[in-house]
């Protein structure tokens, strides 16, 4: 697979990431056991905030592989 079609596939790949984490998220965020404390609001926001960069790593570096000769 050339790199390009690499770059369009990882791109779509991170928005569908994106928007799922983000609505995952936002749903986890209306617990009750979370709603009520602000430090576990917190903890929480910051942790969901830079958790999906975990995932998005493998498809970052797949998307920069060179193309094969």
């Amino acid at each position: 697979m050339k790199i390009r079609t690499r770059k369009f596939l990882g791109a779509i790949a991170l928005l569908v990431l994106a928007a799922v984490w983000a609505l995952l998220g936002m749903t986890a965020a209306q617990l009750p056991w979370l709603a009520e404390s602000g430090w576990r609001q917190a903890i929480y926001y910051v942790v969901a905030g830079m958790g999906w960069v975990l995932p998005a790593m493998p498809i970052v570096s797949w998307m920069q592989r060179p193309d094969r000769a």
